[in-house]
């Protein structure tokens, strides 16, 4: 399989070339265009269980796989909402931890299922108690809202990232939840309230735009009654 971002930045458009039998995964409505010889239908990857525990982490029920079943083909993939697409090869070795609605593509080899974080991340990390989790060897392709930037923490290294603006991190990484400032009044009056504190080593994706605040920004532009 070869890729190429077309535009990357925050209308990146994914154009994967496939062989003839292989197959891609994509979130449910990703697909602009196909060749001729690429089928495309909805699949329930992993089962009932594994479909419904997606849908808790903020993911759809189905799958979109395209297959190239009659000979290589091309398809052309883009976000629902102006994001970019960023690419995460996966050896097999470290799995990935996603935001809700960080899951735009993957080869068929990647494994994509969920994780249950324990109650205080659950309920303060922004990300609910069930998060997606990545797997296999592989490529995996994030989205977002915004630009994707790279944050690569050395051995110790630590990096405070507001959890609005996460998209992946290592599932090997662990993370703190935190006050953005040494009070809560200040936390709270700074527009930040909790943060995660990440250690190295490791690479930690993060937004350039936070989904909440577009939608407070949107709110208060409406007509009110």
């Amino acid at each position: 399989m070869r890729y190429e971002l077309i535009a990357p930045g925050p209308f990146a458009m994914l154009k994967v070339c496939l062989d003839y039998g292989e197959s891609l995964k994509a979130e449910a409505g990703a697909m602009i265009a196909k060749s001729d010889t690429v089928d495309v239908y909805g699949k329930m990857e992993g089962g009932f269980l594994k479909g419904l525990t997606r849908m808790l982490a903020g993911e759809s029920f189905f799958f979109q796989t395209l297959t190239a079943s009659r000979g290589p083909g091309e398809v052309l993939l883009a976000h629902a909402i102006p994001g970019d697409i960023y690419p995460i090869p996966l050896d097999g070795s470290g799995d990935y931890i996603l935001q809700k609605d960080g899951f735009f593509a993957a080869t068929a080899e990647v494994d994509i299922s969920t994780k249950v974080q324990n109650l205080w991340k659950g309920l303060f990390s922004g990300e609910g108690f069930f998060v997606l989790r990545a797997s296999g060897a592989g490529t995996l392709f994030v989205s977002s809202y915004g630009m994707i930037h790279p944050l690569d923490l050395g051995d110790g290294q630590e990096m405070v990232v507001d959890n609005g603006h996460l998209v992946a991190w290592p599932a090997s990484m662990d993370y703190k939840i935190e006050k953005a400032s040494s009070g809560w009044i200040s936390s709270l009056t700074s527009g930040e309230g909790l943060v995660c504190r990440f250690r190295g080593p490791g690479r930690v994706f993060i937004q350039s735009r936070n989904p909440t605040g577009f939608a407070a920004w949107i709110m208060q532009l409406l007509p009110r009654k």
